[in-house]
């Protein structure tokens, strides 16, 4: 059995859904007015509504169809909020609420008149106006940065406070203020960032600088002058860096000026004794204190017998640090980690950067034909001739 709508209705619980469209507007009249009995209005802190050109191609596009009517409110109802613009707007019927981008290109066009809604609910109080005015280029972001400006300057003058606009457009406080430091600059400078000549950042910068300060207009272009030099050095370095990185090997690491070596030294074959001196010439004084060593931390001549035991030499070029003990740390017992199978020779750093150090290692550690074969390899390297030595 099909169910009569009076019982659909109650079924869904809606007997108070309306069954006929309702016009919820303050008067809900769509007129078309002839231009001359309308006056945009004079509170529209909007200043930038194109060139000609741009109006004459909007003008056509309203000639062909005008989608969007222009809300507008009686004249009577205009001047009950700001009567000192009476003889300004002239004997109209209608005041422009917004739109006055669209009258103008109508205008540009000699188009006859425009389709306009009539709402004096608009003109409740200034701010109930201004509201109308400037909220549908704020929220479509249809204002130059000096227009928001403005918008908000007014819109603070009417609502009273910085933070009551705020909140009535639901932003943070520094999006008042943000905007309202803008109309701190010179006229001229206003112009370069309505042009979008300088970024807003720079701009916002400036202005607080010239609230601050108290700069005429030189100053805040020599400013900017300055603020465009130190821009350009910082987006060269920018561009400089990531040509360096680009520079890099694949690994993204920059490959080492010079290898580094850890040369082990062979364990030498038994030999006779040498007849060098027990021990080799202790450290100067001064190379002890800079060490941290005493001249007995030089070792002695090896055992040519135990020289298998003895803890191998490392290259240390680049190395700070000349500690020859550090290396063969061991291990303390009972940490409980199982002992490695292999455990990795202790390598003693080689002081390249102490020739005195160095010396006194190489002689107490190498055998005399070992040494006569360096001291060649030495002569040889700074270009003298080792029979030069024997004359």
């Amino acid at each position: 059995m099909a169910m009569n709508p009076n019982e659909f209705d109650d079924f869904l619980e809606d007997d108070d859904a309306p069954d006929q469209v309702v016009d919820t507007r303050a008067d809900g009249r769509l007129l078309r007015v002839p231009l001359g009995r309308i006056a945009p209005n004079l509170v529209n802190p909007r200043s930038d509504f194109g060139t000609t050109e741009q109006l004459e191609d909007f003008g056509r596009s309203l000639k062909r169809r005008q989608i969007q009517a222009v809300p507008v409110v009686t004249r009577r109802a205009y001047l009950e909020l700001w009567p000192e613009h009476k003889g300004q707007i002239g004997n109209v019927d209608f005041v422009i609420v917004s739109g006055e981008r669209r009258y103008r290109a109508a205008t540009a066009v000699e188009l006859p008149a425009l389709e306009c809604v009539i709402n004096d609910g608009y003109a409740e109080s200034r701010k109930t106006f201004l509201d109308a005015v400037v909220s549908e280029n704020i929220d479509r972001q249809n204002f130059d940065a000096i227009e928001e400006a403005n918008a908000v300057e007014v819109l603070v003058e009417a609502f009273g406070t910085a933070r009551s606009v705020a909140e009535h457009y639901e932003r943070a406080d520094g999006w008042v203020s943000q905007r309202r430091v803008l109309l701190r600059l010179a006229p001229e400078v206003q112009e370069l960032v309505r042009h979008q000549q300088m970024p807003l950042e720079p701009a916002r910068k400036l202005g607080k600088l010239v609230k601050d300060h108290q700069w005429d207009v030189d100053a805040q272009f020599q400013w900017w002058e300055q603020e465009q030099k130190d821009r350009a050095a910082k987006a060269a370095q920018r561009k400089a860096t990531r040509a360096a990185r680009r520079s890099q090997p694949a690994g993204g690491q920059a490959a080492p000026s010079e290898p580094v070596f850890t040369a082990v030294k062979p364990a030498p074959e038994p030999a006779t004794p040498r007849e060098t001196p027990a021990r080799a010439p202790a450290l100067p004084e001064a190379t002890a204190a800079l060490t941290g060593t005493h001249p007995a931390g030089v070792p002695e001549p090896r055992d040519q017998g135990q020289a298998s035991a003895t803890t191998p030499w490392g290259h240390s070029r680049g190395l700070t640090s000349t500690t020859l003990s550090g290396a063969d740390q061991v291990e303390p017992q009972g940490t409980g980690k199982p002992p490695a199978a292999e455990p990795p020779i202790p390598v003693r750093q080689l002081p390249t950067h102490d020739w005195e150090q160095l010396a006194n290692i190489v002689i107490a550690e190498l055998p005399e034909a070992a040494l006569h074969c360096l001291t060649e390899r030495l002569l040889e390297a700074v270009g003298v001739e080792p029979s030069s030595q024997s004359a």
